[in-house]
Parts: C-alpha cells; sequence; structure tokens
C-alpha cells in the first residue's frame, strides 16, 4: 500500500509540475508581444540549474538506468535487455568511461503504474542513474517521461511509437522510433492507392499502443474521407479471437486493419487465414517484431506494415553480437534498445557525469547513425527518420517492394 500511494503522489506532483508549465500558456512581456515556445521548429530546451555541478570522484561504476524487465526470457521485453546488455558489454571493452565500467540498472514490474513507478523512483534518486533507457512499450514510456519530468533525466525510449509521449513538452524525452503520425498515414495513402476504402474493416486491441495508433490513423482517415465499413475492439482478455473473426467475415471485407502487438495480432492473423480469408491485411508496427512473425508463422506472409528496422549493410558486429547471446535475429526493438543504450555512452562520454549535460550531449549527437537507422530528432525530441512499407517474407521483416509498398518512405514534415 505505501509504494502505490508513493507512486500516486510521485505522478501526481510530476503531472502538476508539468501541467503548470502547460496551463500558464503563451506569457505577455512589458510591450504585450505574446511569447511561447514552438514546438513545431524550435527544439525543446533545458534552461534550469545543474550544468555547474561537479563531476563525483571514485564511483564504482557508472550507472545507466533500464526501465524494463532484465530477464532475457521475457516475452516482450527480453530482446531489448539481450541488446540493452550487450551495447554496455562493448561499451566496456572499449574502456568504459576513462577506466570506469558502465552498469545498467533495471527495474520493473508487471504493473508498471503501481510498484514499477516505486522502482522507477528507486532507481533515479537512490541508484543514482545517469540517464534512463526505457520503457518497453507507450505506456511504460509515458510513467517514465513523467519521473524525468520531476526528477530532470534524460529519458531514452528504445520501443515506443507513441508521438503523445514527445508531445508533452518534456525536454528530457527522447525517442529512438519515428512518431504514429508518421506511421498511420503510410497506411492510409496503402488504402487508397488500391481502392480498398470501400470494403475497409478494422480491429484495434485495447491495449494503451493499438488505441493510441488507431487515434492516428482515425485522423489519417478522415484527411483522406476514408470511413471503414466496420471498426471492432477487440478485447485482449479473455483473447479467444473467434467472435471478432466471424463479425468481420459477415462484413465482406476487401482489406483489415489489424492494430494489436506482436502476439495478440499473431492470433488475429492466424485466425483471420484459418477462418478462410484471403484479402489484403494491414497492421501497425509490432508486425516487424520477431514474436509477431514466428507466432503467426505462415499467415504473416504478405501483411503489410510500416518498417521500421531491416539488418543491413554495417551492422556485422551488431547482428553477430546479439545473435550469439539470442540465437535469433534482432527485431526493430532490439535494435532500438542497442542504439538508446550506445547513445547513452556516447553522451556520457562527451559531457561528462552530469544529468543536464548528457542531455544536451543527446541532443548534440543527432543525427546519430544507428543499428536501427538514422536518429535524428525534432524539436521534441522524436525521431524524423523516413519510413517505408514493410511486409514478411519467409519469416522475416523485408522492405515491400516498390509495387508494393506506393510511395517510397515517409517522414514528419
Amino acid at each position: 500500500m505505501r509504494s502505490t500511494f508513493a507512486a500516486f503522489w510521485l505522478i501526481l506532483f510530476a503531472a502538476a509540475a508539468l501541467g503548470g508549465e502547460i496551463a500558464s500558456g503563451p506569457q505577455k512581456t512589458d510591450d504585450s508581444r505574446p511569447v511561447h515556445h514552438d514546438g513545431r521548429t524550435t527544439p525543446l530546451e533545458y534552461a534550469g540549474p545543474g550544468r555547474d555541478a561537479p563531476e563525483p570522484v571514485g564511483l564504482a561504476d557508472v550507472r545507466i538506468g533500464y526501465f524494463g524487465p532484465s530477464d532475457p526470457a521475457h516475452p516482450e521485453g527480453g530482446d531489448l535487455w539481450s541488446a540493452a546488455q550487450l551495447a554496455v558489454d562493448e561499451a566496456n571493452r572499449q574502456g568504459g568511461y576513462h577506466g570506469t565500467p558502465f552498469r545498467l540498472v533495471a527495474a520493473w514490474s508487471d504493473n508498471p503504474w503501481t510498484a514499477g513507478a516505486n522502482h522507477l523512483t528507486r532507481m533515479v534518486y537512490v541508484d543514482k542513474v545517469w540517464a534512463v533507457i526505457g520503457g518497453i512499450d507507450g505506456s511504460s514510456t509515458h510513467l517514465a517521461e513523467q519521473v524525468a519530468a520531476k526528477a530532470l533525466v534524460a529519458i531514452i525510449s528504445p520501443a515506443s511509437t507513441d508521438r503523445t509521449a514527445n508531445s508533452a513538452f518534456v525536454p528530457w524525452m527522447f525517442s529512438c522510433l519515428p512518431g504514429d503520425d508518421v506511421l498511420a498515414p503510410m497506411l492510409a495513402d496503402r488504402i487508397v492507392r488500391d481502392a480498398l476504402q470501400d470494403g475497409l474493416v478494422v480491429v484495434s486491441a485495447d491495449d494503451h499502443d493499438s488505441r493510441v495508433f488507431h487515434a492516428s490513423l482515425t485522423a489519417a482517415f478522415r484527411i483522406r474521407r476514408i470511413v471503414p465499413r466496420q471498426e471492432f475492439i477487440y478485447a485482449t482478455s479473455p483473447g479467444d479471437p473467434g467472435p471478432v473473426v466471424t463479425r468481420v467475415l459477415k462484413s465482406k471485407p476487401r482489406a483489415v486493419v489489424l492494430l494489436a502487438g506482436p502476439a495478440v495480432g499473431a492470433r488475429l492473423v492466424t485466425s483471420l487465414r484459418e477462418a478462410g480469408y484471403r484479402g489484403t491485411v494491414l497492421g501497425g508496427p509490432w508486425m516487424g517484431r520477431r514474436r509477431f512473425a514466428e507466432q503467426a508463422a505462415g499467415a504473416a506472409d504478405g501483411v503489410l506494415f510500416p518498417l521500421l528496422y531491416a539488418p543491413g549493410e554495417g551492422q556485422q558486429e551488431f547482428l553477430a553480437g546479439f545473435s550469439g547471446r539470442v540465437h535469433k535475429p534482432p527485431d526493430y526493438a532490439a535494435a532500438a534498445a542497442y542504439d538508446a543504450v550506445s547513445l547513452v555512452v556516447a553522451a556520457v562520454r562527451k559531457a561528462g557525469l552530469n544529468r543536464a549535460r548528457i542531455r544536451d550531449a543527446l541532443r548534440e549527437l543527432s543525427p546519430y547513425g544507428g543499428v536501427s537507422g538514422r536518429i535524428e530528432w525534432d524539436a521534441l525530441g522524436g525521431n524524423t527518420r523516413p519510413v517505408a512499407l514493410g511486409t514478411i517474407r519467409e519469416g522475416q521483416p523485408r522492405r515491400a517492394d516498390p509495387a508494393e509498398q506506393g510511395p517510397p518512405e515517409y517522414r514528419r514534415p
């Protein structure tokens, strides 16, 4: 009960601090000209104290926080942890920070908004990490962002495409992946190109990330005047896909959009194919996760989704190191987790052991050539990297052929 109470007040204070900044709105100068921050073009900066704080001496290690499960076998976060640990091990083989080794300090709970918040707070204030990698999805990233707003520590999200985490105007928040506002229009334009809007059915799971992506997709539909024939919410508990698949097929769809995480999405697409549906299937970026391709097996072939990562040239060391640990290829979340840790290591080496200067260095390191692709921050700390449409072939995410994908790349203007 005490941990839940402490977590509640921490989140409340963080929200109040952030809300006060937003609610204050445009301020008036003496000559009555409005002064405000244009988040579309002007990078968020931290204007507070802390940059003059001296660097501590005699540290046994340089701690990097990790808000996610530290179990390599965890079904959702295991690959991210393995990739993050790989990046730390490589940094230490290169000498660490002036001979002091880097170390990941993990904090997690299967219920992140209660016990997880308490663990994360302890990691920031007691373990005194210099930056935090996390979370492993949009919901846990929002929690990390609220702690960052209060604790003044940089957060780098490796796995969330939820643009609203950056839109909270927290200058300590960075996201390795492009946002839903870039990814959703790709699917909408594909639907228009193939004239599928008259027979379109959308199925969205009830988890946070699926709901947020659905909102971005609805906005893209509205601009293009797309009105789906049917839209269904899939309850992930108890999780039987049969009833919703039956309702989808009764609509006689020409195309089905499935918005769900890797495991749930695999169940849905498998059930659709087993029920006889052979039409176009589109989905969110989670179809690029290794778990989706493995669990959906042959049912995943030919699905279309925003491709956030595909192994390419110059990644031999990362691919060999990851495969040596996991014995399977990495997906976009693993690649981005590796990049997030590598960015923090580079920022520490550039700025020294000072949280405010590390935040500054993270901003200055952009553009950064990561194994997941180019990382170039926009004004709010999101990644502006262009994205192409992908598909699954022979069990692996691949870039869709030009004839399949329509416009070659999408990015935020």
